[in-house]
């Protein structure tokens, strides 16, 4: 077997494992060790399966599988090429920290009285949609990608079924929803348009089309890719909508859920729509994006919520990236994403071990973190000063890299993009800098309702999750489970500024992929058996 037909016969593994996996979880829904030890074996087997694909993949090109028997361009298409394969790693990672994080907990960050035998479940059809989304080869499976990810992360969300996360979770399915609409319509018109879902045929056809009409689909689909990413002015939707959530559910939407739509968003700028015509629109969205995000982040009061707006803001260097339109940029975008995506997950669960270790996520009621608990002060320093882009970290190298291809740009937008972004960063680094001084370092005393530590335990009903943490015999304690994924999570952050040579490596290959449609195009049309008439 060659190495192509190797990656071919591992491509379909990172959407089924997962699936499989979940039916076996549901039959086995009264034995949850069981279930815990199927979920954990089968997102570890993707981490391994992504693991050796992106070698293959990196070491030999771009590969595709058609899946059902059908002929090209009909069927479902997977392709494998340098940046979905990397997401897709990066993304196995995440998926399986937070559920061993999750079984830790208990899957729970307050109640009992929760359906913990359908999380497992839902979890591992989220992660089939994600793996789905980046490899997907047509619009269809694309869309089909995010309904997969709309469906679970709807019960994920209103999981426990309390006031605020119903409310939230309404509130999100109709965002999504909407979102999805759009997304039909611009496959409807794209279809209309080229005659074909296939993104390798479509690429081919759309040159032919004309220019105003191609525009408009362009701008219709990136309507849609900019809800589910989280692109200003489409963002309200989230910092309501991601806190109330349990912290293994919130973790994983804010490090994966977004990227899935920056992904979409910079294939379908670099396959099917190349040309700058759009550039200077999504330069000033992202630039909006990263200044009202953190904006709203140094007004919060609630760590969750203040990371939340820290997570629309940094959309914006994505966004950023894509929008410069060259190798360069596409690479440090790309990065980008990578070091986000880790960072951003890791933030979210040290602010579930803060709950467990003081019984709140607010800043009025937080302090003397650092004494009471010196490894969970430094869990949170280490991926904050990261998200801040203090060297040598690779928040830093990845900010590096965008502000300098900002600059080879060299026009008005980008340079006015490479000072939004650097104030984005300071201001970045007072938003968690003030949650370092008030949660970590002064006294509980001095929070302004810091006397709540002593009182009553009806008195610590924690305002973004309802929940009673005063009743509960686990507070001040962070069960080893929670701890070394979280452990975890901030070692593989910090291999990415040890190692970011190398990966800037594999991302500039892959932003060069981009750059070169024929590499895609060509590999899609090889796995189908030849050249079909454009």
């Amino acid at each position: 077997m060659t190495a192509l037909t190797h990656t071919q016969s591992l491509l379909a593994l990172p959407v089924l494992l997962p699936l499989l996996a979940a039916a076996v979880t549901l039959v086995l829904g009264r034995r949850e060790r069981a279930q815990q030890i199927v979920a954990i074996t089968a997102l570890a087997g993707v981490l391994g399966v992504s693991a050796v694909m992106l070698h293959l993949v990196d070491s030999h090109g771009t590969t595709a599988l058609q899946i059902g028997g059908w002929s090209w361009p009909i069927g479902i298409t997977l392709v494998a090429d340098r940046l979905s394969v990397l997401f897709l790693l990066i993304s196995s990672i995440v998926l399986l920290a937070v559920v061993v994080y999750a079984v830790g907990q208990g899957i729970r960050d307050g109640s009992d009285d929760q359906p913990t035998s359908i999380f497992l479940p839902t979890y591992l059809v989220l992660s089939a949609g994600i793996s789905d989304a980046f490899l997907a080869g047509d619009l269809f499976n694309l869309y089909v990608g995010f309904e997969i990810l709309l469906a679970a992360s709807f019960v994920l969300l209103t999981l426990g079924a309390s006031q605020d996360r119903i409310r939230a979770g309404v509130s999100y399915v109709m965002v999504a929803m909407s979102s999805s609409l759009i997304f039909l319509c611009g496959i409807a018109f794209a279809y209309a348009a080229t005659g074909t879902l296939n993104m390798a045929q479509m690429a081919t056809r759309l040159s032919y089309v004309p220019h105003g009409v191609r525009m408009a689909i362009f701008a219709v689909l990136l309507v849609a890719f900019g809800i589910k990413a989280a692109v200003f002015p489409l963002a309200n939707w989230l910092p309501d909508s991601y806190p109330t959530a349990p912290a293994p559910v919130t973790a994983v939407f804010a490090g994966l859920l977004t990227k899935v739509g920056v992904y979409a968003v910079m294939r379908a700028d670099t396959l099917l729509f190349p040309g700058p015509e759009l550039d200077g629109v999504l330069m000033v969205c992202g630039g909006l994006t990263m200044i009202i995000g953190i904006l709203g982040a140094i007004a919060q009061s609630d760590i969750k919520r203040l990371l939340s707006y820290t997570l629309i803001s940094h959309i914006g260097y994505m966004i950023f990236g894509i929008s410069l339109s060259g190798a360069f940029g596409l690479s440090g975008a790309i990065f980008y994403v990578a070091h986000h995506i880790l960072v951003q997950t890791t933030l979210f669960l040290v602010v579930g071990l803060i709950e467990r270790q003081a019984g709140s996520a607010s800043l009025r009621r937080l302090g003397g973190l650092a004494k009471a608990s010196p490894p969970l002060a430094v869990l949170f320093l280490l991926p904050a000063l990261n998200l801040g882009g203090i060297p040598p970290f690779s928040g830093f190298i990845g900010k590096m890299v965008l502000l300098e291809a900002g600059a080879q740009k060299g026009s008005v937008l980008s340079w006015i993009l490479v000072g939004a972004s650097i104030v984005t960063s300071l201001l970045t680094l007072y938003a968690v800098a003030r949650v370092w001084t008030k949660a970590f370092l002064r006294p509980r005393a001095d929070a302004p309702e810091g006397q709540f530590a002593d009182a009553a335990p009806s008195a610590l009903l924690d305002e973004s999750t309802d929940v009673l943490f005063a009743d509960r015999a686990d507070v001040g304690r962070m069960p080893v489970l929670m701890v070394v994924p979280t452990v975890a999570l901030v070692a593989v952050a910090l291999a990415l500024t040890v190692f970011a040579g190398p990966l800037l490596d594999v991302a500039g290959r892959a932003a060069t992929d981009l750059r070169h449609r024929a590499v895609y195009m060509d590999a899609v049309q090889d796995a189908g058996g030849g050249r079909a008439v454009p």
